[in-house]
């Protein structure tokens, strides 16, 4: 049993399958496309929302230096996601990089494993544009009533409506077409960038320096204790990590990582792009490399304009501009960040489709997924299916409290993908690789050493739900995925002649 479940499918063979006319998606995106893709699904919920929290909790002022390293994190990741990109040019990202180095069960766990990242991040996300238009509906003198907006009503109903009909939307735009989709999100970016350029420079004529001091705030310990809610290294090793001082840096950071989700998305539409050996490394690092260096600008004025103690852990970068007298800033930010969050759903919505796609087409999910739209060329079986589901989830549930399923969904992504740069360049050294990870095999190792730590700073409750959430993904993997699957047929099939001879 052993041999089939870490079965590889041979990168030649996953290239192939993107050539068969019944299951090859349109190639329409440039390098430009993608790192619009990039920052449009990473400059998001983290930069408008969890600044204000993790300078007022965490870090201080030093919040700028969360992001840092945050960011590096994420670099060591994309520098290993660059090079899977560019050799395995598939649909499917982290599943399809694992199913060539690692094998098929590790291939299924992590594809599981996106699943739910992408679903679940697309259902967070929507939920809070939905709270932002509500609000702006609000200031305008329009009232959605209690039980359609995501509270319950009288009758104890209550359904997120606007949220739903944003996923039920860009469902429909992502049928019609992935260049479609680019567009929209060109759009959309230019425009959310606008608005953080404007709090960077504006922002910056109140700067205050008295604000930065102290850059760094005196560590404050936190009481170790048995709460799940208790980051995982606090129940495994006792130790509490730290508020403010250096410590509290690091804690930040596995907090605003949520900020950086979605880099990796860009992977998924491989199999989308023109020239795949050259733009999909173009489009990982220079979205990542964008959105970082915004980040810590948006960081260091927002700290600067009003002191990290005073600072609204729900709309710090419109609040900080109200406290100063302005007004009118606050609310061009709060426009800019619900028409923003558009393109965050949109592109995890993609990214989700094409890994289920993928999944489908390897036979470790229905083949009746894996089929394209005749003429849009794109999987509109699997897009419909989703995104209807993921409208009824957003609708229905309040997703606060499980966003942190998010983070430890990436960061294990990210993990396998950095041992799958390893393993590949020892199994198959004569691949052509247009991008190679510098510092192989030291560079992955800091890689998954980086992402452990961020993991290990998550809540003991988040593990215990991720741990769920795998056992019922092994349960559909043995009970379908491994007998079903393209490779278990094909060894099927060969059997007998080989038996035979």
């Amino acid at each position: 049993m052993s041999s089939t479940l870490f079965r590889t499918k041979r990168v030649e063979q996953s290239i192939r399958d993107t050539e068969e006319p019944e299951h090859a998606l349109k190639k329409s995106l440039s390098a430009l496309d993608l790192t619009v893709f990039g920052v449009g699904v990473i400059i998001g919920t983290g930069i408008f929302v969890l600044t204000g929290t993790v300078a007022k909790n965490n870090a201080g002022p030093a919040v700028a230096l969360a992001f840092v390293v945050a960011g590096v994190v994420c670099a060591l990741a994309a520098l290993c996601y660059a090079e899977f990109a560019s050799t395995v040019p598939v649909a499917g990202s982290a599943y399809t990089f694992s199913y060539a180095s690692l094998g098929e069960l590790p291939a299924w766990i992590i594809g599981w494993d996106l699943v739910l990242e992408f679903a679940l991040g697309t259902a967070v996300v929507a939920v809070g544009w939905s709270g932002y238009i509500a609000s702006l509906l609000d200031n305008a003198g329009w009232h959605l009533p209690a039980a359609l907006s995501g509270r319950d009503g009288a009758d104890g109903f209550g359904f997120d409506i606007l949220a739903a009909a944003l996923v039920l939307v860009l469902t429909g735009i992502l049928v019609l077409g992935t260049k479609l989709s680019a567009r929209v999100t060109s759009i959309v970016v230019a425009i959310k960038v606008t608005v953080v350029l404007v709090v960077i420079i504006a922002g910056a004529f109140f700067v205050k320096g008295d604000n930065y001091d102290p850059f760094i705030p005196k560590s404050q310990p936190v009481e170790a204790g048995g709460d799940l809610q208790a980051p995982l290294i606090q129940l495994m090793f006792g130790w509490a990590p730290a508020n403010f001082g250096v410590m509290g840096i690091f804690t930040a950071a596995s907090v605003v990582f949520f900020a950086f989700i979605g880099f990796d998305v860009v992977a998924t539409a491989a199999e989308e792009t023109k020239n795949p050996q050259r733009d999909m490394p173009r489009g990982i690092l220079g979205s990542l490399l964008i959105c970082t260096t915004l980040y810590v600008a948006v960081s260091i004025v927002v700290t600067g304009m009003q002191h990290y103690s005073e600072l609204s852990v729900t709309a710090p970068l419109a609040d900080a501009f109200k406290a100063i007298g302005h007004p009118w800033y606050a609310g061009f930010i709060s426009f800019g960040a619900a028409v923003g969050l558009t393109t965050v759903c949109m592109i995890l919505l993609l990214g989700q489709t094409r890994v289920f796609f993928a999944m489908s087409r390897d036979g470790l999910l229905p083949q009746f997924f894996s089929h394209v739209h005749p003429r849009f060329r794109t999987p509109h079986r699997p897009t419909i299916l989703l995104g209807v589901i993921i409208a009824i989830v957003a609708g229905f549930t309040p997703l606060s409290e499980l966003a942190e399923l998010v983070n430890i969904g990436t960061l294990f992504a990210f993990v396998v993908v950095a041992i799958g740069v390893v393993i590949l360049r020892r199994t198959r050294p004569d691949l052509p690789r247009s991008f190679r990870t510098p510092w192989v095999p030291v560079l992955p190792v800091l890689s998954v050493l980086a992402s452990l730590w961020l993991m290990l700073n998550l809540p003991a409750e988040t593990w215990l739900r991720f741990a769920l959430w795998m056992v019922l993904g092994f349960v559909v993997y043995f009970l379908y995925g491994r007998t079903h699957s393209r490779l278990a047929r094909e060894e099927q099939t060969s059997a007998p002649s080989g038996d035979s001879a």
